[in-house]
């Protein structure tokens, strides 16, 4: 399973969904299934747009968790 860690980043910044949805001109609807972990897939633009805000590595922002399930059961 794949952990986001948007969640943590905007909250480090005190930012909301809505703030990192304009600064990175990202659909808001995307960052809100990352904040909520619900994202089934995201574009390599995404990634590379939330981590030049966050100012972080594509590793800060997503994590490979070992013995989880991934979404439903599915591994």
């Amino acid at each position: 399973m794949i952990k986001c860690h948007l969640s943590r980043l905007m909250g480090e910044h005190k930012m909301k969904i809505a703030d990192v949805a304009k600064a990175t001109d990202l659909n808001r609807n995307t960052i809100a299934l990352l904040y909520h972990e619900k994202a089934e897939r995201i574009d390599l633009i995404a990634i590379e747009k939330i981590c030049r805000l966050f100012e972080c590595e594509v590793g800060d922002l997503l994590e490979i968790v070992e013995g989880s399930p991934g979404p439903a059961g599915k591994e």
